[in-house]
């Protein structure tokens, strides 16, 4: 019997595991720019450094076919994996969408998510190159490479950020947590009835932001159009609390965020209310928005803001750790607890 001690997944989570798994591994091709760690590995292709990203997406984990319908799905499929290679301020190019199906889906569903699938591939420009198929036994598992590139001198990690740099957000925060929250409680109370009629008025925009986000290619563009290179970047999919530390950890700094500064969209909170929860939380640890968190250096506020972004803080020195601030000057420390 294996008396060796057992760790369980849960302690390292997802980023640690990564980093555990990636550090024993040294590049073998001189190509390899840089691999595990941000949203994207990065590739030398001369004049151009190329991007790759995969995504994983698992029935029952992270998604509902309940409540979620198959078009929406292979449209959010390509929106995650685009969203990757927008946060290295790239464009996307290609993506290569990969199925596990159960003998539960018919060939009339599999080309529904394939319609959301070439939907997405129209609306960001990037072409459906391959994939693979294969039999599973049990849900739909959904694999999703995306590829792309960016012009040497943009690219944006997620190590460059420096002290008084400023936090930039592209848009609102936890209305897709909401929205999740919405379906699943109306999955609650209409099950068993022969003919369910969710009550969804009102809050059609938070159910939009869960079920079928969008990808800010438009605010990488309007970087580029004014000559701003963001110092470092990354998507949030799992809430701004968890991204916002992975930037301080790579770039060795803190960070101070202001609770007034945070966007909320009104259906959020007027959900959060019905819920009796706190909207806050789900803005810092919600997750599944997919907007984009860049920092840039202070002298480009003017540009930034004529932007259309959210400014939410700023970048401080090594060592002085991640913190919300109150209206009334009280610091509360940012903790990982995003997205599971």
């Amino acid at each position: 019997m294996d008396d060796t001690k057992r760790t369980e997944i849960a302690e390292l989570g997802e980023f640690g595991l990564i980093d555990r798994v990636c550090a024993p591994f040294e590049p073998q091709q001189k190509t390899t720019v840089k691999g595990c760690g941000d949203d994207a590995a990065v590739l030398d292709a001369e004049d151009r450094y190329g991007l790759v990203s995969t995504d994983l997406m698992l029935e029952g984990v992270h998604f509902d076919l309940t409540y979620f319908p198959l078009q929406h799905l292979g449209y959010k499929a390509v929106v995650v994996a685009v969203s990757d290679i927008l946060a290295m301020n790239g464009t996307p190019r290609q993506v290569l969408v990969s199925l596990g199906i159960s003998s539960r889906f018919s060939v009339e569903m599999i080309d529904r998510f394939y319609e959301g699938v070439r939907a997405a591939c129209s609306d960001y420009k990037t072409d459906l190159v391959g994939g693979d198929t294969s039999a599973s036994v049990n849900g739909l598992t959904i694999s999703v490479t995306a590829t792309g590139d960016v012009d040497k001198d943009k690219i944006a990690y997620r190590s460059g950020a420096g002290a008084n740099d400023l936090i930039c957000l592209t848009g609102d925060l936890g209305a897709a947590y909401m929205g999740l929250h919405l379906l699943e409680r109306e999955k609650r109370a209409c099950d068993g009835h022969p003919n369910p009629e969710p009550k969804f008025e009102g809050y059609e925009y938070i159910l939009r932001r869960q079920l079928k986000p969008d990808a800010r290619v438009d605010v990488v563009e309007k970087l580029a159009q004014s000559g701003i290179v963001p110092t470092s970047m990354i998507d949030i999919s799992d809430g701004l609390s968890s991204e916002l530390l992975h930037l301080c950890k790579a770039s060795d700094k803190g960070a101070r965020i202001y609770l007034n500064r945070l966007p909320i969209a009104k259906q959020t909170y007027a959900m959060a209310d019905e819920l009796h929860s706190d909207p806050v939380v789900a803005a810092l640890n919600g997750g599944d928005d997919y907007e984009l968190l860049f920092t840039v250096p202070l002298a480009r506020r003017q540009e930034v803001f004529a932007l259309g972004v959210d400014v939410i803080g700023h970048m401080t020195e090594a060592g002085t750790g991640a913190a919300l601030v109150t209206p009334d000057g009280q610091e509360i420390a940012l903790q990982a607890q995003g997205w599971k």
